[in-house]
């Protein structure tokens, strides 16, 4: 972005003590991130970021937004004084998006979001340009931070949209009025808050609330939860999944050790995509869909979706230390996205003699039902298939627990959340070179430590 701070105080309706002339070419909120011509937004939550201007402006800031009645306003920069920082900030983000003018593509789902969000960038990168989510930076916060930081010339603006609580995905809804939505699928992530998957799918179709007359809600069909609610949604609907249902299905699907591979019908093309597992090609399949939406032809998807760069942690293969294959996954987790993973690295072919290994971290934000979600696993992890299952904090005592039935003791290891070092040592002494391990868990558990120490 590149704008006045004349302009930039119309717009968020403030006034500016300062140099109103001065241009502004980038917004933060970490007075660590600020750049030369930066307006440094002073956000209120566990720490009071008025108390990091100095910093701000010792790291470059030309401007600060500054809370109104908030003690030592600062007399050395420029200062747009404003009833709430965020709120301005989201003005702002609003303000330009409209200046812009790029079409809005908006992701949510319980599972796959960041991922869908990359194969949907990477497939329309062939014919456009666009600006994407840095990696999940999908909150009231993040969100509007994606928009400023898109450049003038953006054509399509591919947003991730995150959501813990209701109401939250039709603020951000608001905020950017999209012209596609995507949603996922329906799991069980943040049920602690929301109660059930019921309440789960009617947050998630709040993505919906401004979505634009002429504009297209593309969802998982094979989820009878959105089916239901979409039923009321008057603007264009395209489904994709595996039933033939469907308006896009896939009608074949092989998944190997680095990749997977599907065809969909009415098409002779074949899709690849760098990921396992069927939840993957699900993924794969709504961002095709947005690709046709915008006229690209099946071909150029393939190319796209063939080598896209998925964020860090999600599926991501890597070495250990002593030859084994190590896939980290441990950015999020809930109980469909663990059956998911399970069910995919269990399709794994290993050499004769070389073992499957789980290592399976604490799903948060579960409530009440936590403890019956975690000893449900059970049913996805069978000793033939996956051979050692390390299970790490408080609520996995339930799984591991349901475990002792069909685990010997001495392929079935349990450990509480202060004991991440034992867990670590007893791996790498486990380990073999031709092993698989796959790692899962929330990212509270902070498993991407034992993916380190594995490396």
């Amino acid at each position: 972005m590149k704008m006045q701070l004349a302009e930039i105080a119309k717009a968020i309706n403030a006034n500016c003590e300062g140099n109103d002339q001065t241009v502004i070419t980038s917004v933060a909120f970490d007075s660590r991130k600020i750049a030369e011509g930066g307006l440094f937004v002073p956000l209120v939550s566990d720490r009071d970021g008025h108390d990091f201007v100095s910093s701000a402006i010792n790291n470059g800031a030309s401007a600060t937004l500054w809370q109104k009645g908030h003690p030592n306003k600062p007399t050395d920069i420029a200062v747009l004084e404003v009833d709430d920082p965020l709120t301005s900030m989201q003005k702002l983000a609003q303000y330009y998006l409209n200046k812009v003018n790029p079409t809005v593509v908006g992701i949510t789902g319980s599972n796959g979001k960041t991922t869908t969000k990359d194969m949907t960038a990477a497939v329309l990168a062939k014919r456009f340009n666009v600006h994407k989510t840095d990696a999940n930076f999908n909150n009231e916060i993040g969100v509007p931070m994606t928009i400023l930081d898109m450049k003038p010339n953006t054509e399509i603006l591919v947003l991730e949209m995150g959501m813990d609580h209701a109401g939250q995905l039709h603020q951000l809804s608001e905020l950017t009025h999209p012209d596609v939505t995507v949603i996922t699928m329906i799991g069980e992530a943040h049920i602690e808050f929301l109660g059930s998957r019921e309440k789960i799918a009617d947050a998630k179709m709040e993505i919906t609330d401004f979505l634009r007359e002429d504009g297209e809600l593309i969802y998982n069909g094979d989820e009878p939860l959105l089916r239901e609610r979409a039923e009321k949604i008057d603007q264009s609907k395209v489904t994709f999944g595996f039933g033939k249902n469907d308006t896009v299905y896939a009608t074949g699907f092989r998944s190997y050790k680095h990749h997977a591979t599907f065809t969909i019908n009415q098409s002779d093309c074949k899709f690849t995509i760098p990921m396992i597992g069927k939840h993957n090609v699900s993924n794969a399949l709504s961002a095709l869909c947005v690709g046709r939406h915008f006229g690209e032809s099946d071909e150029e998807i393939a190319t796209a979706l063939a080598s896209f760069t998925p964020t860090a942690n999600r599926m991501e293969w890597e070495k250990g230390d002593v030859g084994e294959d190590i896939m980290s996954d441990v950015y999020n987790s809930n109980p469909t996205a663990v059956r998911a993973v399970l069910s995919s690295f269990g399709q794994i072919q290993v050499p004769e003699g070389s073992r499957r290994i789980a290592v399976l971290g604490d799903m948060l934000e579960l409530g009440d039902r936590s403890a019956e979600l975690h000893a449900g696993l059970a049913d996805c992890l069978d000793p033939q298939v996956i051979n050692e299952v390390y299970l790490y904090g408080s609520e996995m005592k339930n799984l591991a627990d349901a475990l002792k039935e069909s685990y010997e003791p001495e392929n079935l290891h349990y450990y509480k959340k202060d004991q991440m070092q034992p867990m670590i040592a007893d791996l790498k002494n486990d380990i073999k070179p031709h092993d698989i391990v796959v790692l899962k868990g929330s990212h509270g558990m902070h498993l991407e430590k034992v993916v380190e120490r594995l490396r």
